[in-house]
């Protein structure tokens, strides 16, 4: 879920709420007003990258479009693994 959407870099906070997420990975974001998909290419915690997040990490993913707090993030694919 989107707990945050910084436009200036166009990243948005995700909290895992199950799984794992990774670079490589497609994601659904899909809200009120948004809906879309695209390749994770990098996500960062504390400004430094990070291979994998899980369940109740939240971390940065650029983002092609604008997303809004409450938006959801599926994990549809992964490129790493299950």
């Amino acid at each position: 879920m989107v707990t945050h959407y910084y436009p200036r870099p166009r990243a948005a906070i995700v909290r895992i709420e199950a799984g794992e997420l990774a670079p490589g990975d497609t994601i659904h974001v899909r809200g009120h007003t948004t809906d879309f998909y695209q390749r994770v290419d990098r996500l960062e915690r504390d400004h430094a990258a990070v291979q994998r997040a899980g369940v109740g990490e939240e971390i940065a993913v650029h983002v092609s479009q604008r997303v809004r707090e409450g938006d959801v993030v599926y994990r549809l694919t992964s490129d790493t693994g299950p």
